[in-house]
């Protein structure tokens, strides 16, 4: 009832006949009885007005789109689960995808060999007009052969100086060329006076 065990409510009984007695035991529990009987219809009554309240909102369809929601047959899984195995159903989107995807690799596939012929043929005229320019030249005259033009000759150095005067004419002319900067000095460290 309450939560209340066999034994929980043997309890109850023997204490209520000590503390009540055998005379007035019947009236209590005659009294109980017809307590719980008002509170259970109360209770029913009470539910009922609810449902009734609820029937006239809409919260009984909210109720049902919930527990479909809850229900994973209901929410949409068992498309998903079609789906999933619809491979192994014929004619299913799957092989419809696969045709198209083979109907496209055929395509493609044609486009490839076009254009390999193409380039094949590209090639055989241009093997073609080498063989016929090989041709031409073969039985054309051959033409003499144009002589180079001479190099030009350089003209004659003049003669160099005698090497002292060579040397002393590039001394002066080397120093004022490239004259060297001066180093700047570092300051001296002095040891601080005092303690040492």
């Amino acid at each position: 009832m309450f939560g209340m065990g066999w034994s929980e409510m043997v309890l109850v009984g023997i204490v209520a006949l000590i503390v009540i007695g055998p005379k007035d035991l019947p009236n209590v529990f005659r009294a109980m009885g017809q307590f719980t009987g008002k509170a259970r219809a109360m209770a029913r009554e009470f539910s009922r007005a609810m449902e009734a309240a609820a029937d006239e909102s809409g919260v009984r369809d909210i109720t049902k789109s919930i527990q479909a929601a809850a229900n994973p047959a209901k929410f949409g899984l068992d498309r998903l689960k079609d789906q999933a195995l619809a491979p192994m159903k014929p004619g299913g989107e799957t092989e419809k995808l696969a045709a198209e995807q083979a109907a496209n690799k055929a395509k493609i596939d044609g486009m490839l060999a076009q254009k390999a012929e193409e380039a094949a043929a590209k090639r055989a005229t241009a093997a073609e007009k080498a063989a016929d320019a090989e041709i031409i030249a073969e039985t054309a005259p051959a033409k003499p052969a144009a002589k180079a033009p001479a190099k030009p000759r350089k003209a004659a150095a003049p003669k160099a100086a005698p090497k002292t005067e060579a040397k002393a004419a590039k001394a002066p002319a080397a120093k004022a060329a490239s004259p060297k900067p001066a180093k700047p000095r570092a300051p001296r460290k002095t040891a601080p006076k005092g303690d040492v």
